[in-house]
């Protein structure tokens, strides 16, 4: 289901589980593993999903199972996404495919995205759902996405094949399918060679005050956050 391994300083992270790549606590906790990993010996890191699909966000098993269990996820994944945002390594994203809610989540969290070329669809799918978006959602959203997109996006869940994404600002270039892997392998390399610790520093620069804003926010928003609902009882 997930794999680790280190390529000339990248530690790269495939995430595929031969179905959605569904974002569970385990998946969580294992790419947070990773994270630790990577602090100690790699000067960048890479997140790939598997072809045709990087991630269909929660697990959705887990998000109608029952209030406490949903709101245990959502948070173990704000966590997440909050590391991912001030992680002192570079963190990019290779979009293999679709990538929806807590999938599109995550590029907004990374520092550079590429996605692969293709009739993929791309966003934050919560309301269409019948879930409100919680508060670290639309706040990375509004960071990293093309105001004339934000509501679009946000609140009206409008999705996007990847070059649309690209112009709303979920992705930063797009590539064929089958070079993703390299092209993303590349420009992790690229910003591997940054200098450090100037990188780590001005990232938290940049981002160190949305992110205390967000956990500030956040369990007071997970206490109110209700799941998914179905269709038949909207």
């Amino acid at each position: 289901m997930f794999d680790y391994r280190l390529d000339d300083g990248v530690a790269v992270l495939r995430l595929d589980d031969g179905k959605a790549n569904a974002l569970s606590r385990e998946t969580i906790a294992a790419i947070e593993t990773a994270l630790d990993r990577a602090e100690k010996e790699a000067r960048a890191v890479l997140l790939l999903g598997r072809e045709g699909r990087f991630s269909a966000g929660f697990d959705l098993a887990v998000m109608r199972s029952g209030i406490e269990p949903m709101r245990g996820l959502v948070t173990a994944g704000a966590d997440l996404l909050l590391r991912i945002a001030l992680h002192p390594l570079p963190i990019l994203v290779g979009c293999t495919g679709h990538a929806l809610a807590a999938g599109a989540l995550l590029l907004l969290a990374a520092d550079f995205r590429i996605g692969a070329r293709g009739e993929f669809k791309i966003g934050l799918n919560e309301v269409a759902i019948g879930m409100r978006l919680p508060i670290f959602g639309y706040e990375l959203a509004r960071e990293r996405l093309s105001k004339r997109y934000l509501v679009r996006a946000a609140l009206q869940a409008e999705l996007f094949d990847p070059e649309g994404a690209v112009a709303a600002g979920f992705l930063d270039r797009t590539c064929d399918a089958a070079a993703l892997a390299e092209t993303a392998l590349a420009e992790a390399r690229r910003l591997a060679a940054l200098a450090q610790p100037a990188y780590s520093r001005t990232k938290a620069g940049l981002r160190g005050g949305l992110v205390a804003g967000i956990r500030a926010t956040l369990a007071e928003d997970m206490a109110r956050l209700a799941g998914p609902t179905p269709p038949s009882s909207r």
